[in-house]
């Protein structure tokens, strides 16, 4: 948690955080309730059971305290939602085509790829297709998941703001090879991307970033 590196990590992070955080408090709370109550209640203590009249006043806090505590995680994954679908104007775009079971991506020149590079610090606008079944585009270390149907445009984006390879896979299950749907987005300096999307080359330039590719098509 707090490991990812485009500009939904942080805010969706924060999202599951406080989720987890009330979740487990009114876990243990119950559960110590629970057992309170089969304690103070047992057959021993109270041989003859009793009416327990109601409480107003904590029946009003138990119903508000939840709701007031869902709405919060209404209101933080809502604005979360609405950020990611408001892609900005001037976002680099490539095209995104899902079929059983690869990823191919083509960028506004032309070139394909089967993994997909982006320029660092630039913002990245997806249209998302599929060709034959539900697939969903799904980066972990970016946060970013996005279902993608047939006969249907989708679109989503990103920014990252550190070089590197990263995951990316399938998160719908769509066929017999689903688990083998996967591949890299390879961020890289702007200068070299661009100089390389205008290239002939299939693959960047730089060691590195051939290595990255040369151990993920290994793996």
């Amino acid at each position: 948690m707090f490991d990812g590196v485009s500009n939904f990590s942080q805010s969706t992070d924060f999202t599951f955080l406080f989720t987890l955080i009330v979740s487990v408090f009114f876990l243990v709370l119950v559960t110590f309730l629970m057992i309170y109550f089969v304690v103070k209640y047992n057959r021993k203590r109270n041989p003859v059971a009793k009416n327990i009249h109601h409480n107003t006043t904590l029946e009003i806090l138990w119903t508000a305290i939840p709701l007031i505590l869902v709405l919060i995680m209404f209101w933080l994954g809502w604005k979360d939602y609405l950020k990611q679908e408001a892609v900005p104007e001037n976002s680099y775009v490539i095209d995104v085509t899902a079929k059983m079971w690869v990823w191919s991506f083509k960028y506004p020149n032309g070139k394909q790829t089967d993994t997909l590079y982006v320029p660092v610090d630039t913002d990245i606008a997806l249209n998302l297709k599929s060709i034959d079944v539900n697939h969903a585009f799904y980066v972990p270390k970016f946060r970013i998941k996005k279902d993608v149907y047939p006969n249907q445009n989708r679109k989503m984006w990103f920014n990252s703001s550190e070089l590197g390879s990263f995951d990316l896979a399938c998160a719908e299950y769509c066929g017999l090879n689903h688990s083998y749907m996967y591949n890299k987005v390879v961020v890289m300096p702007k200068e070299e991307f661009y100089s390389w999307v205008d290239s002939e080359h299939k693959y960047p330039v730089k060691k590195e970033f051939a290595e990255q590719n040369s151990e993920s098509s290994r793996n």
